[in-house]
């Protein structure tokens, strides 16, 4: 006899439920500084074939049209992995609701011109880390020989287009469902 879930667990027990939980997850990350998906990990692939991942910061989460975004200097490393290879992961722990999210995501860049409304909305304490003059990497004499001063050409916009997104909720009782973009987002229960 299987155990009925705790209250607080209940929207894991649908696949409905589970996706609009996790899509309400990355959705509260946008906005809450102190979310799990407020910084979820981005993992490319490098032109030398490791994977490369690091801590990004979440800009918006569209569930309507299947997307995040994220802003990064158009001249860091992972621009360079994602004009050879547009594929990349995003992982995110959310440790309240025993829930990990693993996404497969298609890389749009966008930057330049295009990119000026993204840009108008960084804050200016922010916009030193979109800097001309230092590529992201470059080694530097010491810790702190490098300027920060402001460029928007060196402002890019990665849209995260979700291709698939796999959630593992490790509550009372694992549960594991796979939603695709290829089946309109009907899910699939998995063994987790």
């Amino acid at each position: 006899m299987t155990p009925e879930p705790e209250a607080y667990e209940r929207w894991a027990c649908e696949l409905d439920t589970l996706y609009a939980h996790a899509w309400q997850r990355l959705t509260r990350g946008v906005h809450d500084r102190h979310a799990p998906a407020r910084h979820p990990t981005l993992a490319t692939v490098s032109r030398e074939g490791w994977p490369q991942a690091r801590t990004v910061v979440l800009r918006a989460a569209d569930k309507a049209r299947a997307c995040l975004e994220i802003h990064t200097h158009l001249h860091s490393a992972k621009i360079d992995d994602l004009r050879i290879q547009p594929r990349a992961a995003v992982h995110v722990w959310d440790s309240a609701s025993k829930l990990q999210i693993r996404l497969q995501v298609q890389v749009d860049i966008t930057s330049g011109p295009a990119a000026a409304q993204a840009w108008a909305r960084v804050p200016e304490a922010s916009r030193g880390a979109y800097s001309a003059g230092h590529r992201p990497g470059e080694i530097i004499a010491s810790s702190l020989a490098y300027t920060q001063q402001p460029d928007p050409a060196a402002f890019a916009v990665l849209t995260l287009n979700l291709e698939e997104m796999d959630l593992l909720h490790l509550g009372t009782q694992h549960r594991r469902a796979v939603f695709s973009r290829a089946h309109g987002w009907a899910g699939q229960w998995r063994v987790p």
